[in-house]
């Protein structure tokens, strides 16, 4: 078993570990017992009714966070001729040429947070799914980041707000940043219920039984705290 530091059990004194919590008593609570010393992340993570053997009960969607992530998002555009001029003047951090595709390929660089492509380089990064599937880079049109030229600059905008794509793994759990520690109860309690909001609008119309089975809310390196997952499932943006 882990062994954990003393400011870790020090926060977890000040959490009932058999209690549900409702989402605006766990985000106070997440704000309380952060110990670290950096603008710690906060996380959703939740536990779903579904079965991820099957490929419709698959879990894969997209949401802009109200209040963004409060971290600077690099973005990196496969894109080529107009494609590439549209990106370097909608702010691009990178636009990937041959040499930058042969890095990620040879050296597994993934100095980026978001990928974005258009159609026509899919034949030059489809064998860089090995890369950039690992860490949920892909372009996938699924996910809203594989688009034509001309949505380059809404896709750049939309990430930089706060756009945030996410999918459940093997084990049908779903991981997801909500923003950080620095934020207000209020903003963090916005982008917890816009992340429900796109989890109850992504449930498969095969998965029987309960939906959200289990919620918990963390920040980097602190204790996880349960919350309620009927309340965390009807939650709604400023309510």
């Amino acid at each position: 078993m882990a062994q954990h530091g003393k400011h870790y059990m020090e926060a977890l004194e000040k959490i009932d570990r058999q209690r549900l919590y409702t989402p605006e008593e766990a985000l106070t609570l997440v704000k309380e017992t952060s110990y670290v010393k950096f603008n710690a992340t906060v996380e959703l993570h939740l536990r779903l009714g579904i079965d991820p053997r099957h490929s419709d009960q698959q879990i894969r969607t997209t949401v802009i966070l109200p209040h963004g992530l409060g971290k600077t998002v690099r973005v990196l555009v496969f894109a080529e001729g107009e494609g590439a001029r549209i990106a370097q003047e909608a702010g691009a951090d990178y636009v990937a040429d041959d040499e930058m595709i042969a890095r990620i390929a040879n050296e597994g660089w993934t100095d980026f947070d978001v990928a974005l492509a258009v159609p026509d380089m899919m034949r030059k990064i489809g064998r860089l799914g090995k890369v950039l599937g690992r860490k949920g880079l892909m372009p996938n049109p699924k996910a809203g980041t594989l688009i034509p030229a001309e949505d380059i600059p809404r896709a750049i905008e939309e990430a930089r707000a706060g756009r945030v794509e996410f999918r459940n793994d093997k084990t049908a759990n779903v991981h997801v940043p909500i923003g950080r520690v620095g934020f207000t109860e209020a903003q963090l309690r916005d982008n917890m219920a816009a992340v429900m909001d796109a989890i109850r609008r992504a449930r498969p119309g095969s998965a029987k039984g309960t939906y959200v089975r289990r919620a918990v809310l963390s920040s980097t390196m602190g204790p996880g705290i349960k919350v309620d997952p009927n309340i965390a499932l009807n939650m709604t943006v400023g309510a």
